[in-house]
C-alpha cells in the first residue's frame, strides 16, 4: 500500500496552487496504511499503481472518443515536458498521475450529454480538439458534429455553443466531484486530484468550469495542456503539426512558458518510443521509487474503474460491484483459494471495462435496438479484453473478464468459444452478471424478483447458454442472506429511496411521483442527503451510493 504524504485536495473553486514548482518530493513509504488501498497481502506479490493508473487511462481514452494509447501518449511527452521545464521529482510525478488521469470524470456526465447531443462519446471528442478562441469555431463543429450529428449538423453546432457556458460548466462540475471521489482511492498524490480540476480550464480564462487563469491553474494542469495538444496535432501532421498547434494555442489555451519549453525541443519532447507498446514508455517515465501495492489490493483499485464504467448510465449503477459480490460468493462456494478468489473479484468488477464505448443513449433506450445499435453494444466485450490486455499487471485478467457473454452452445460473443472451453472463473462471471442484470431495473423493463430471475438463468443454461456449473454456484451464493447493514452517515431509509432516485437523474417532481410524496418534501430530503454525505451533484450521489452499497438489490438485506 502507497504512504502519500500531503492534505485532502480542494475542490472546485478552492485555492489553487500557485506558479512556483511544488516542494521537492518525500519518500514514498510502501507500508499497509492507506485505507483507500487494503487488501489481503499476498507474499512477494505486489504490482506496480501505474499499471492500474494505465488501465483508467486506456479505459477512459475510449469513453472520451479518443484513439486508444492516446492518454498514454500524452503521459509520456507531459512527464519529459515536465522533466524539461526543470521540474523537481515531485512535481513529475504529480504531472505523471494527472496525465493518466486526465479524463477519469469522463462518464460523470454521459448521460445528461447522450440526452441533449445524442453520442456523448463523440461529443467528447470534439470537445478535446476545441478552442473557443478559433474564429472558425462554428464552422469547425458543424464539420465534427457532420461525421455523427444526423441531417442538421450545423443546427447542432448552434446549440451546443448557445448551452455550452451552462451544460458544460455542469458537466465539469460533475467530473470535477467525480475526481475528488475517486483520484484518492487509485493512491495519487492531492495535487495530483486538484489538477484534474483544471483539465478544461485555460490559460487566458476562457475554460470551465470556473474560468480560472495564468497562474492559479495547477501547473502540472498546464503541463498536461501543452502535452495533449502536441500529442494530437501529432497524430495528424507529425512533429510540424504538433510545433505549429502549441505554436497557435500558445498564450490562449496554453501557458506560453510552458508552450516555449516544447517549442524549444520539440523532438525531446515527443521523442517517439522505438516500441510499439505505449505501455512501456509510461511504466519508464515513473519517477523513481515506483508506487506499489501487494496483489490483494486489485480488488479495491479494480472497484474505481468500475464506478467509473457504471456511471455511463444511471440503469448501470452498481451493477460491477453487484455481479463482483455475486462472483466472489460462488468462487468460495466452489472452493478458491485466496488467490483464485482476488482474480474472480477483480476480473467481475472490471468485465464491463468496455461499456463506456457504446453513446450512454443506447444503454438507455426503453425501446428496441437497431441492428447497428447491437452491434455497438457487442464491441464491449471486445474492449475490455483490449484494455486489460495492454497492461501486464492486469492481463491475465482479459480472459475472464471478457467472456461474459459467451454461451455453451458457442453462440455467444466476442469469440464465440464455448464456455465448456474456458476456466469456470470465467464462467462464474458470466452467471453473476446474468442474474445480477436481471435483478436489477433497466430502461426497458422493471427489476426481476430473485426466484424469476434464478428460473429464468436456469433456463437459458438448459438451453445452451450460461454454464450449469456456474449457474448453480451463483444461485448458491445468492441465496446466502445478510443482515441489514446499518444506514451511513446518518441517512434514512426514506432518504436512502430519494438518494437511488436522485442518482439515477430523477428530477424532485419525478421523484415525488414515483414516492408519492411531494416534490418539495425531495427538495426537503434532497438537503439532507447532501448535508450528510458531502456530495453536490448527481455524479457525486451516484458515487456514493455505489460506495455504500446503496442501491437496490433483489439479494440485499437492506430496503
Amino acid at each position: 500500500m502507497v504512504s502519500r504524504p500531503g492534505q485532502v485536495a480542494p475542490g472546485c473553486g478552492a485555492p489553487r496552487f500557485g506558479a512556483a514548482l511544488l516542494p521537492p518530493i518525500q519518500t514514498l513509504r510502501l507500508v499497509p496504511d492507506n485505507p483507500h488501498l487494503g487488501g489481503t497481502v499476498l507474499p512477494m506479490q505486489t504490482i506496480r499503481v501505474a499499471e492500474v493508473l494505465a488501465t483508467v487511462s486506456l479505459t477512459t481514452d475510449v469513453a472520451a472518443g479518443m484513439s486508444f494509447e492516446k492518454g498514454l501518449q500524452t503521459c509520456a511527452v507531459a512527464t519529459r515536458l515536465a522533466r524539461l521545464a526543470g521540474g523537481d521529482d515531485r512535481h513529475v510525478r504529480v504531472v505523471f498521475e494527472t496525465a493518466l488521469l486526465r479524463s477519469i470524470g469522463c462518464t460523470s456526465y454521459a448521460p445528461e450529454l447522450a440526452a441533449l447531443f445524442g453520442d456523448d462519446v463523440a461529443l467528447q471528442a470534439v470537445l478535446k480538439h476545441l478552442d473557443v478562441a478559433d474564429d472558425a469555431l462554428l464552422d469547425g463543429l458543424t464539420r465534427d458534429f457532420g461525421n455523427w450529428a444526423g441531417p442538421d449538423p450545423a443546427r447542432l453546432a448552434r446549440t451546443f455553443l448557445e448551452m455550452f457556458p451552462t451544460v458544460g460548466v455542469q458537466a465539469m462540475r460533475h467530473g470535477c466531484e467525480t475526481s475528488r471521489d475517486l483520484g484518492p482511492r487509485l493512491g495519487v498524490l492531492p495535487e495530483s486530484v486538484a489538477a484534474l480540476e483544471d483539465v478544461y480550464e485555460r490559460w487566458d480564462g476562457r475554460g470551465i468550469p470556473e474560468g480560472r487563469s495564468g497562474a492559479d491553474l495547477s501547473p502540472a494542469a498546464r503541463t498536461v495542456h501543452v502535452a495533449e495538444q502536441a500529442v494530437l496535432a501529432y497524430a495528424v501532421g507529425g512533429v510540424g503539426g504538433a510545433v505549429a498547434e502549441v505554436r497557435r494555442r500558445s498564450g490562449g489555451h496554453l501557458d506560453p512558458a510552458l508552450a516555449d519549453v516544447f517549442l524549444a525541443t520539440p523532438e525531446a519532447a515527443l521523442a517517439p518510443s522505438d516500441t510499439t507498446d505505449a505501455v512501456v514508455p509510461v511504466l519508464e517515465a515513473e519517477p523513481l521509487p515506483h508506487a506499489t501495492v501487494p496483489f490483494g489490493s486489485v480488488p479495491q483499485l479494480s472497484a474505481v474503474l468500475a464506478r467509473i464504467v457504471d456511471m455511463k448510465s444511471p440503469w448501470l449503477l452498481g451493477h460491477s460491484e453487484h455481479v463482483a459480490d455475486l462472483a466472489e460468493g460462488a468462487g468460495r462456494v466452489a472452493g478458491l483459494d485466496e488467490k483464485a478468489l482476488t482474480e474472480l473479484r477483480s476480473a467481475a468488477l472490471l468485465h464491463d471495462l468496455g461499456r463506456v464505448v457504446v453513446p450512454a443513449g443506447i444503454w438507455d433506450r426503453p425501446t428496441t435496438l437497431t441492428a447497428a445499435e447491437t452491434e455497438r453494444v457487442r464491441t464491449h466485450t471486445y474492449w475490455t479484453h483490449r484494455i486489460l490486455q495492454r497492461v501486464p499487471a492486469l492481463a491475465t485478467l482479459a480472459p475472464i473478464a471478457s467472456a461474459h457473454h459467451e454461451r455453451a452452445d458457442g453462440g455467444g460473443y466476442h469469440r464465440g468459444d464455448p464456455v465448456r472451453e474456458l476456466p469456470l472463473t470465467a464462467r462464474i462471471v458470466a452467471a453473476a452478471d446474468m442474474l445480477a442484470a436481471l435483478t436489477e431495473p433497466r430502461a426497458h423493463r422493471p427489476a426481476y424478483s430473485l426466484p424469476d430471475a434464478a428460473k429464468i438463468l436456469v433456463r437459458d443454461a438448459d438451453e445452451g447458454g450460461t454454464d450449469k456449473e456456474a449457474c448453480a454456484l451463483v444461485l448458491a451464493a445468492a441465496g446466502m442472506s445478510a443482515p441489514r447493514r446499518p444506514l451511513p452517515d446518518g441517512l434514512t431509509d426514506r432518504e436512502v429511496q430519494v438518494l437511488r432516485l436522485a442518482a439515477r437523474g430523477l428530477t424532485s417532481r419525478q421523484a415525488g411521483a414515483e414516492l408519492s410524496i411531494s416534490p418539495r418534501t425531495v427538495d426537503h430530503h434532497l438537503t439532507h442527503i447532501y448535508d450528510k454525505t458531502g456530495r453536490r451533484t448527481r455524479a457525486g450521489i451516484a458515487l456514493y451510493a455505489m460506495e455504500h452499497s446503496l442501491l437496490p438489490r433483489t439479494d440485499s438485506g437492506n430496503s
